[in-house]
């Protein structure tokens, strides 16, 4: 029975110090060491942007509150309306911590590309580190347009030219791999692609989705982050103004 209070008294005096050490862990949040975390195991992270490294971490103080534009919801609908979770069934929606891990890994390596499609206007104000701005109006634009063109190419698609009868009978006998090609445009080896706008709230992005799924672009190949500027401002995350 001794034995038995003994060791719930020790559990109990243990229970104590970690909460103490966890108190002492949260008031040091915004003064340094914790401080306030992307993750428990991801204190902050860096992307390249126009070259350089940029260090992306939430806002250390805890105080910091919204303000401006992303702080306000009394907004008109349309054409503020609230966006379904996907624009297509295809596409996968992610939220911040999956954006993280796309940033440090796809984005890193180059095998996937950070889309702001905001319009240049928008995007000057200020954007996700590593992003890069392609307005909504470009993949809006007909296929055939040059800067579309160029868009998709830089995404690794490739121009198929003239399909030779064969080749096209044998696609369409399902005997060669034709999943990510068109009559157009061969998205076998395309880059996965993350694409944003100002959030929930913002119809740009889900229609630059709309133009890309149009032209052919797998759409498991593409991923909606439908928190955008909003979400990654509420929590506090690294915005960079883009050079001139």
């Amino acid at each position: 029975m001794m034995g038995l209070l003994f060791r719930r008294g020790l559990l109990l005096i243990l229970l104590g110090a970690s909460l103490s050490v966890f108190a002492e862990d949260e008031l040091k949040v915004g003064k340094g060491e914790p401080g306030i975390v992307l993750q428990p195991s991801k204190p902050f992270l860096h992307v390249i942007h126009e070259g350089r490294s940029v260090k992306v971490q939430r806002v250390q103080d805890p105080d910091f509150e919204l303000k401006g534009y992303f702080a306000r919801t009394g907004r008109k609908c349309p054409p503020f309306c609230i966006q379904p979770m996907t624009p297509d069934p295809t596409v996968k929606p992610i939220g911040e911590a999956e954006l993280f891990d796309f940033m440090e890994t796809q984005l890193r390596d180059g095998s996937g590309v950070l889309i702001d499609a905001r319009t240049k206007s928008w995007f000057r104000k200020g954007t996700i580190p590593g992003s890069v701005n392609y307005p909504f109006t470009l993949f809006n634009r007909d296929p055939h347009d040059p800067e579309f063109g160029a868009a998709l190419r830089a995404f690794g698609g490739k121009p198929r030219g003239e399909v030779g009868t064969v080749e096209k009978t044998l696609e369409d006998w399902g005997l060669t791999d034709a999943k990510y090609k068109t009559e157009e445009w061969d998205f076998t080896d395309a880059k996965d692609l993350v694409i944003w706008c100002n959030g929930p709230a913002c119809g740009q992005s889900p229609r630059a989705i709309m133009g890309l799924l149009a032209i052919g672009y797998p759409g498991d190949k593409i991923k909606y982050y439908r928190g955008g500027m909003q979400m990654w401002q509420m929590w506090g995350l690294t915005t960079i103004v883009p050079h001139e």
